[in-house]
């Protein structure tokens, strides 16, 4: 990929950063059973950090309509995130950006409430014609403990069998056929993988097997 893409300028010198991302749900888990029931049209909030550092929060919404993807953001300070995590959520109705009063009516409308903390490690390639990306997310675990997004001392578990990780294409417009035949057969076939799912599952512990199962 290094001869034909260009590496994500957030990387360090081996192309990698961490990600920690932490997901919203209702009472009744309806993004998660959206998602496992193949609902076509919905949507996915999450407040996500980089490096574990506070220099750039966002708050975002990963909407599904059909085949198609389309992520909106809205950047949060700390002190505004701090108080979503303490549960005020009063303080998005005084945003001046539409994605966060409308997760404010979200919040008090259907509940939702911080469901799981997902970590991993992630590798990234761009490309400008088609709008291509490319990212390899490994050693993702599900963040037990807490839900504060900054404290590097929570334990986690890991998800995924040894020696696997996440491999995602993303483009807007076409794919260049020079990268489908560099990427493996198997991923170019369209295939459903979330690390919400396979991480809200590794934790359903915490909410009750019973629950869960039914």
């Amino acid at each position: 990929l290094d001869r034909v893409l260009e590496r994500d300028p957030n990387g360090d010198e081996n192309n990698e950063y961490h990600i920690r991302s932490l997901y919203f749900d209702t009472i009744y888990n309806d993004a998660l059973l959206d998602k496992l029931d193949g609902v076509k049209n919905r949507d996915k909030y999450r407040i996500r950090i980089y490096d574990g550092s506070d220099a750039v929060i966002k708050l975002e919404r990963k909407k599904k309509v059909g085949s198609y993807i389309y992520k909106e953001d809205a950047a949060l300070t700390r002190e505004e995130t701090e108080r979503i995590l303490r549960g005020d959520y009063g303080v998005l109705l005084a945003s001046p950006q539409n994605l966060c009063r409308e997760f404010y009516v979200e919040c008090v409308s259907h509940v939702l409430r911080p469901r799981v903390l997902v970590d991993y490690e992630r590798e990234a390639w761009v490309l400008d014609e088609g709008t291509v990306r490319i990212t390899f997310d490994q050693n993702v675990r599900a963040a037990v403990g807490g839900w504060d997004l900054f404290d590097p001392k929570l334990p986690t578990l890991p998800v995924l069998d040894p020696g696997t990780l996440v491999l995602e294409v993303k483009f807007t417009e076409f794919l260049p056929e020079v990268l489908r035949q560099l990427l493996p057969p198997k991923a170019q076939e369209w295939t459903a993988v979330s690390k919400y799912v396979l991480c809200a599952d590794k934790t359903a512990y915490r909410h009750g097997f019973s629950g869960w199962n039914d």
